[in-house]
Protein backbone atom coordinates (compact mmCIF):
# COMPACT_ATOMS: atom_id res chain seq x y z
CA UNK A 1 0.00 0.00 0.00
CA UNK A 2 1.27 3.37 -1.02
CA UNK A 3 -0.01 6.89 0.25
CA UNK A 4 0.81 10.40 -1.25
CA UNK A 5 0.57 13.42 0.58
CA UNK A 6 -1.73 16.31 -0.40
CA UNK A 7 -2.27 20.00 0.77
CA UNK A 8 -5.92 21.03 0.01
CA UNK A 9 -7.21 24.24 0.99
CA UNK A 10 -11.04 24.32 1.32
CA UNK A 11 -13.38 26.85 0.33
CA UNK A 12 -13.11 29.11 3.67
CA UNK A 13 -10.08 29.30 3.41
CA UNK A 14 -8.28 26.40 5.72
CA UNK A 15 -5.67 24.33 4.52
CA UNK A 16 -5.57 20.63 5.17
CA UNK A 17 -2.63 18.03 5.43
CA UNK A 18 -4.64 14.89 3.82
CA UNK A 19 -3.02 11.15 2.88
CA UNK A 20 -4.05 9.70 -0.16
CA UNK A 21 -4.08 6.37 -1.12
CA UNK A 22 -2.80 5.46 -4.82
CA UNK A 23 -3.39 1.78 -4.51
CA UNK A 24 -7.37 2.19 -4.47
CA UNK A 25 -8.30 3.56 -8.01
CA UNK A 26 -8.82 6.82 -6.03
CA UNK A 27 -9.77 10.72 -8.08
CA UNK A 28 -9.18 13.69 -6.13
CA UNK A 29 -12.75 14.45 -5.91
CA UNK A 30 -12.82 11.38 -3.60
CA UNK A 31 -10.67 12.49 -1.81
CA UNK A 32 -11.80 15.78 -1.28
CA UNK A 33 -15.50 14.46 -0.60
CA UNK A 34 -13.75 11.44 1.99
CA UNK A 35 -12.21 14.10 3.80
CA UNK A 36 -15.67 16.00 3.89
CA UNK A 37 -13.41 19.34 2.53
CA UNK A 38 -16.67 21.06 0.74
CA UNK A 39 -20.11 20.76 1.62
CA UNK A 40 -22.50 18.01 0.25
CA UNK A 41 -23.79 18.54 -2.54
CA UNK A 42 -21.30 21.15 -4.41
CA UNK A 43 -18.47 18.76 -5.13
CA UNK A 44 -19.02 16.30 -7.65
CA UNK A 45 -21.89 16.48 -8.54
CA UNK A 46 -21.72 14.81 -11.83
CA UNK A 47 -20.46 11.84 -10.06
CA UNK A 48 -17.04 11.89 -11.41
CA UNK A 49 -18.01 12.40 -15.04
CA UNK A 50 -16.65 15.42 -15.89
CA UNK A 51 -19.29 17.08 -17.09
CA UNK A 52 -20.17 19.64 -14.08
CA UNK A 53 -16.93 21.32 -13.05
CA UNK A 54 -18.18 21.50 -9.02
CA UNK A 55 -14.62 19.74 -8.32
CA UNK A 56 -12.84 22.22 -10.10
CA UNK A 57 -9.24 22.90 -8.55
CA UNK A 58 -6.48 25.59 -8.70
CA UNK A 59 -3.05 23.75 -8.78
CA UNK A 60 -0.81 25.48 -6.46
CA UNK A 61 2.15 22.75 -6.79
CA UNK A 62 2.32 20.69 -9.40
CA UNK A 63 4.88 17.90 -8.64
CA UNK A 64 3.74 16.03 -12.10
CA UNK A 65 0.40 15.48 -12.75
CA UNK A 66 -0.47 13.72 -16.20
CA UNK A 67 -1.74 16.23 -19.13
CA UNK A 68 -5.26 17.65 -19.33
CA UNK A 69 -7.58 15.33 -21.20
CA UNK A 70 -9.75 16.61 -24.41
CA UNK A 71 -13.31 16.48 -22.19
CA UNK A 72 -11.30 17.83 -18.72
CA UNK A 73 -10.41 21.14 -21.34
CA UNK A 74 -14.07 21.41 -22.94
CA UNK A 75 -15.41 21.29 -19.28
CA UNK A 76 -13.45 23.83 -18.02
CA UNK A 77 -13.92 25.87 -21.02
CA UNK A 78 -17.25 26.58 -20.20
CA UNK A 79 -17.45 26.59 -16.24
CA UNK A 80 -17.05 29.61 -13.57
CA UNK A 81 -14.48 30.81 -11.60
CA UNK A 82 -11.90 29.29 -14.63
CA UNK A 83 -7.86 30.04 -13.80
CA UNK A 84 -5.15 29.47 -16.11
CA UNK A 85 -3.97 26.19 -13.27
CA UNK A 86 -7.53 24.96 -13.11
CA UNK A 87 -7.79 21.32 -13.28
CA UNK A 88 -11.27 18.89 -12.65
CA UNK A 89 -10.77 17.06 -9.47
CA UNK A 90 -12.27 13.88 -10.91
CA UNK A 91 -10.02 13.63 -13.59
CA UNK A 92 -6.63 13.47 -11.72
CA UNK A 93 -6.34 10.11 -10.56
CA UNK A 94 -4.10 9.75 -7.29
CA UNK A 95 -0.71 8.75 -8.21
CA UNK A 96 3.05 8.10 -6.56
CA UNK A 97 3.61 11.60 -9.00
CA UNK A 98 1.50 13.52 -6.51
CA UNK A 99 2.98 13.63 -3.66
CA UNK A 100 3.50 17.26 -2.58
CA UNK A 101 0.43 18.25 -4.51
CA UNK A 102 -1.64 21.47 -3.65
CA UNK A 103 -4.79 22.58 -4.54
CA UNK A 104 -7.30 25.16 -3.71
CA UNK A 105 -11.02 24.00 -4.31
CA UNK A 106 -12.22 26.82 -7.09
CA UNK A 107 -15.71 28.18 -5.56
CA UNK A 108 -19.16 26.51 -6.38
CA UNK A 109 -21.06 28.59 -8.77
Amino acid sequence: MSDVNIKITDREGVTHDVVAPTDMSMNLMEIIRSYELAEEGTIGVCGGMAMCASCQVYVINDPGLEPMGDEEDAMLGEAFHVKDNSRLGCQLHIADAMEGLEVEIAPYP
